[in-house]
């Protein structure tokens, strides 16, 4: 069994010279590999002359995180390649309980450890949590974060648990899978993107996991701040496409009204609170899917939808957002 732990930076110098040392020292025999999306910090300088010991993929310009990663992973030779965000510290023993699951059943295309807030280490992490759950809109949410509310770590979510999606902070995929399915969506760029893959694979008869007896700490929104119109866009954006690319044809239309309609409403929510810019991104987002619709209906021929989506594992049958903004709900567990 061979890993390899691929970083993809781009200007993450700071958080590479924070927490690089513990992937190198916690990693055991892994490979570990930056692939750099043409950094103009002084990354590259930085991983030569102090990590010489670490592989280094050069790409010849910013390709985002999608494919960021479809390059870099060509190039890397292993069983399983583990993608890790550059703000993630890792502490010892990190990855065993993910790789000895994944070893165990060949049925698991992805899997996640824990997610924990590097800040406030007592507290969930937003993106990723304690797994990634859809509801049948395709809004995403996770076991310990349900929208802005962040659960404490009591250890309710120390389990090993079939989700819908694993957070790309720290994401284990079995690499014979990665290019099966034609890794991760170019036209994405970032964000939402580890929904689309654990979608896929689910669709091809995989199973994405979490595995609670492993942990990291993630620092999160490192490249954008979830305060940037610009991840209002992507979220936006990516969020109606993961939609249309995945949802089956029975089940497409009614989904993409209302969730279109729901957008609208967080876009005049927005506004009200003087969020012009993310209102704003909004509608630029939806714009965007249909300017570009003829990519989006090629893209949607090529995959394998399933049917019944809201019977998938990992699934909530109902609305998110009318459970904790109407009915006041604040934990998957209460759900």
């Amino acid at each position: 069994m061979q890993t390899a732990v691929v970083i993809l930076n781009w200007n993450g110098l700071r958080y590479l010279q924070q927490f690089l040392p513990s992937v190198v020292a916690n990693s055991g025999n892994a490979q570990i590999v930056v692939a750099d999306n043409a950094s103009t910090d002084g990354s590259v300088a930085f991983l030569q002359t102090h990590f010489p010991e670490v592989r280094l993929i050069l790409l010849p310009e910013n390709y985002g995180f999608c494919e960021g990663y479809n390059k870099a992973l060509q190039q890397v030779q292993a069983t399983y390649y583990v993608l890790l965000n550059s703000d993630v510290d890792v502490p010892p023993g990190w990855k065993e309980p993910v790789l000895q699951l994944m070893e165990q059943d060949a049925s698991i295309a992805v899997c996640q450890p824990k997610i924990l807030a590097q800040q406030h280490p007592g507290y969930f992490e937003y993106a990723g949590a304690g797994g990634g759950l859809l509801d049948a809109l395709g809004y995403p949410y996770c076991r310990g974060r349900l929208f802005e509310t962040l659960e404490e770590d009591k250890g309710q979510y120390n389990d090993v648990q079939e989700i819908f999606w694993a957070t790309g902070a720290c994401m284990v995929v079995r690499a014979e899978v990665f290019h099966q399915l034609g890794g991760l969506e170019p036209a994405f760029f970032a964000h939402m993107e580890e929904i689309d893959f654990c979608w896929r694979a689910k669709n091809a008869g995989y199973k994405v996991m979490y595995n609670g007896h492993s942990c990291v700490y993630h620092v999160g929104g490192g490249t954008l701040h979830k305060s940037n119109p610009r991840k209002t866009y992507l979220n936006f954006r990516n969020g109606l496409a993961l939609l249309y690319k995945n949802i089956p044809g029975k089940e497409l239309l009614a989904a993409m009204l209302l969730r279109i309609l729901l957008d609208w409403v967080a876009a005049l929510r927005m506004a009200a609170a003087g969020q012009q810019q993310d209102a704003r991104a909004v509608f630029d987002a939806h714009a965007d899917l249909l300017r570009n619709r003829d990519y989006w209906r090629r893209r949607r021929r090529e995959q394998v939808q399933k049917g019944n989506f809201p019977h998938l594992p990992g699934v909530y049958k109902g609305s998110i957002v009318w459970a904790y903004f109407i009915r006041q709900k604040r934990t998957v567990r209460e759900l």
